[in-house]
């Protein structure tokens, strides 16, 4: 009995050209299942592929349409061009996030071996992307998650220079300012303090959508109005901010003004909000006066 034609094997083109997801997504996740550069999707895009490939990507691709984000997937996202490993215990880094890297930088540009302070530091991309920037920089950063930190330290082992002069970043678990105060080894005057605080207010739809579902909720929300964390920031940063020093937030799009409220009332100077990329006024700061 002869057998009839072989069944034809699925090759790159195929695999993107059936997929149901976005064209992006579906070349990141096939490059991760396959272990390629992007360039190889198109040098490579008529070889046939094995079955172990073909379920490789059909399973990262099955979590995708389940809603899981594409950094958790693949476990980085690169921010202010650093690849940061991401897990389900930190929030992904964001583009809009870099406005308050630039802005932190800005702020000590002229300061040398600047002391900064991040508070809620998640994967440490903040913390790290400024110390990447000013090697002369002492970093301290702040989270209450020890899955967190350990993700966080994982980053700055991967992606800082253990011998620069900085040294390396000090991590501390705790709330706020409450992780310096139970430190043992005690904490300077900052020149600058950041925070990326979860500010989304525990009503707003968003949390139940798209990426934020797989993100920690405590890292979204304040379970009430969104400004808890940023008032009590504000509140406690006279013990721990540089005559001079700047205090910075990113925030939701509809609460600058809030935040700058905030801020004139305890007395900062230079108050102002910053646009990101989309014209939205995402981050808001102030100097001590």
């Amino acid at each position: 009995m002869t057998s009839g034609p072989a069944t034809p094997l699925a090759t790159v083109g195929d695999l993107l050209r059936a997929s149901p997801l976005p064209m992006l997504e579906a070349r990141v996740l096939l490059c991760h299942a396959l272990g390629w550069r992007r360039t190889e999707l198109i040098t490579r895009s008529n070889e046939p592929l094995g079955a172990e490939a073909l379920a490789a990507f059909h399973a990262l691709e099955a979590r995708r349409i389940a809603g899981v984000p594409v950094a958790q997937i693949v476990g980085v996202r690169e921010f202010y061009g650093l690849a940061f490993e991401v897990t389900s215990d930190v929030l992904i880094p964001r583009p809009e996030t870099e406005l308050l890297v630039e802005t932190a930088l800005d702020a000590i540009a002229s300061i040398p071996h600047p002391r900064i302070l991040d508070l809620g530091t998640g994967s440490g991309a903040i913390a790290v992307a400024i110390a990447s920037a000013r090697p002369d920089a002492r970093v301290w950063a702040v989270d209450r998650s020890a899955a967190a930190l350990a993700v966080a330290a994982r980053n700055a082992a991967k992606l800082l220079d253990p011998a620069r002069p900085g040294g390396p970043i000090t991590w501390l678990r705790g709330d706020w300012y409450g992780a310096l105060a139970s430190s043992s080894q005690p904490a300077p005057e900052f020149d600058t303090i950041v925070s990326n605080p979860p500010y989304i207010a525990a009503s707003d739809p968003h949390l139940d959508e798209g990426d934020l579902r797989f993100e920690p909720r405590g890292a979204l929300t304040d379970e009430s109005d969104g400004l808890t964390a940023i008032r009590a920031i504000v509140a406690g940063s006279g013990p721990f901010l540089a005559a001079g020093g700047h205090l910075w937030f990113e925030h939701g799009y509809d609460q600058s003004a809030a935040v700058r409220a905030l801020l004139a009332a305890s007395g900062f100077e230079n108050v102002r909000s910053l646009q990101d990329l989309a014209g939205i006024e995402r981050t808001t700061g102030g100097a001590r006066a």
